[in-house]
């Protein structure tokens, strides 16, 4: 079943309780969007016209997918290594 928005032209895909269901691709780019905005995730719920309690389950399944993720993609055995340079300020006060 689907309905439209009123003004505009696009079709919203519901499921059979009448809840909107969002494209996994929108829904990565409205994350994208809270994390660059520096919005309380109620605010930006909000303004984006999304339910509260459905925003905060979007955005713990990304922490937690973020979590579980390597920070470093392991090489493949035929590749060579890779090679990291960091830079460590020492920090105002410290002992030494």
């Amino acid at each position: 079943m689907t309905n439209t928005q009123t003004g505009t032209e696009a079709l919203l895909k519901t499921d059979t309780l009448q809840r909107v269901r969002t494209p996994p691709a929108r829904l990565e780019q409205l994350l994208d969007e809270f994390e660059r905005s520096g919005l309380s995730g109620p605010k930006f719920a909000a303004l984006a016209g999304i339910k509260c309690q459905t925003f905060a389950a979007w955005a713990l399944k990304r922490r937690q997918g973020l979590a579980a993720a390597p920070l470093i993609p392991p090489a493949s055995p035929s590749s060579p290594g890779r090679w990291l340079e960091a830079m460590v300020q020492e920090a105002a006060g410290s002992i030494g």
